[in-house]
């Protein structure tokens, strides 16, 4: 296994005379047996990332590296990378048998027998023994792709690549399919870069995120710390569902001043604001407390437009005027029952907000990510 760097890469297309600026001068470091995760809106580069790394796309500027060499110019066969596509790519003719054989026979002096044994070994580690005679018409979307994962295992590579592996699956499938590829990666301790544009994906599944928009890396982290410790605006609403809420605000004095509220602010909080009066004012949904009456300058009365029941929890859109049309969410516990059209106290902790330049979008001040480890258990 090797570590994994990408050195101020780009990638520029031309289009009819014009130059189209794909990705532009990422840098990332993937340590041995990471899984990263690649994340943005769609076009904003992730996956010409990923089949740079894979030999697909010719790197324009920059270099990749794996372990101790440069393989810009090595084709994808000579770089030890595997690469389970969006589509799974099996040959319909083939068995699964065949479809997980084929890369060896093609590309390694390996027996017969040796090939019989690997492939029988990962289909059983995937739970599809039993499908390696049938083809891939006669499987369900989730064991296609996990004949399309057994086809990368089998070549032991150095790196795994998956291009938004399970985007065709149905959301429960999904689900489940996000927890076994996490298990298969930590028991295969293999380096991997885990390109989509679902960010419940990149929170539950990464060691490390990296999150792009418009070509540009916007900031690499711990799930945790990308969403309490955000880099900027486009960050903190990206990640988080639902998003987070923003305020276009004034800063004056003490106050972030807006169209319908002023919010007061400590004196530490204030200190990290000097030099900027033009911010947005940022809230995560679960950090507004809906309670039925106030108790500090942080509260304010707000009228129940909608309300969505998601079980467990209440997401609850909250005007500032009743019948007004510009709302924001509070996520509240399923059991706190409230009512469209009922008027409420929202109570925003201090301690809880963040606040980014209007302009530049640069997270001037976030909430501090404090995270408290289960004690051992007293039997």
């Amino acid at each position: 296994m090797a570590d994994l760097q990408l050195d101020n890469v780009s990638k520029v297309f031309a289009d009819s005379g014009n130059e189209i600026v794909a990705v532009n001068d990422v840098s990332l470091e993937i340590d041995d047996g990471e899984f990263l995760v690649l994340v943005g809106p769609s076009g904003c580069g992730k996956s010409t990332t990923l089949r740079m790394v894979a030999g697909l796309e010719t790197v324009s500027d920059g270099a990749i590296q794996l372990g101790d060499s440069v393989i810009n110019d090595r084709q994808p066969k000579d770089r030890d990378i595997a690469m389970v596509f969006q589509s799974y790519a099996l040959y319909p003719h083939m068995t699964v048998r065949e479809n997980m054989s084929f890369g060896l026979q093609e590309s390694t002096p390996m027996p017969d027998s040796e090939i019989t044994d690997t492939v029988e070994t990962a289909a059983e580690m995937l739970g599809i023994d039993e499908l390696l005679d049938r083809k891939p018409g006669e499987l369900s979307g989730g064991q296609q792709q996990r004949v399309a994962l057994g086809r990368a295992i089998v070549r032991d590579p150095e790196v795994f690549l998956l291009d938004e592996p399970l985007s065709n699956l149905d959301a429960k499938l999904r689900s489940q399919m996000r927890t076994e590829l996490q298990r298969l990666q930590e028991d295969l301790d293999v380096t991997t870069i885990y390109v989509t544009h679902d960010q419940t994906e990149a929170m539950t599944m990464a060691d490390k995120i990296a999150i792009l928009n418009d070509g540009q890396l916007q900031q690499v982290g711990t799930p945790l710390e990308c969403y309490h410790e955000p880099a900027n605006r486009f960050v903190a609403g990206f990640i988080g569902e639902p998003s987070m809420n923003f305020f276009d605000v004034n800063r004056d004095g003490d106050q972030l001043v807006h169209d319908d509220f002023a919010y007061e602010l400590s004196p530490d909080v204030e200190s990290r604001l000097d030099g900027h009066d033009e911010l947005v004012l940022g809230v995560r949904p679960e950090d507004i407390e809906v309670r039925s009456a106030a108790d500090d300058a942080h509260s304010y009365e707000m009228f129940v437009d909608v309300v969505e029941p998601m079980g467990n929890e209440n997401n609850v859109y909250l005007t500032f005027d009743d019948g007004g049309t510009e709302s924001f969410v509070a996520t509240i516990d399923g059991m706190q029952h409230v009512e469209e059209g009922q008027s409420v106290i929202a109570h925003v902790p201090e301690d809880s907000i963040h606040v980014f330049d209007r302009h530049t979008g640069q997270a001037l001040r976030n909430r501090t990510l404090n995270t408290r480890t289960l004690p051992e258990p007293q039997i």
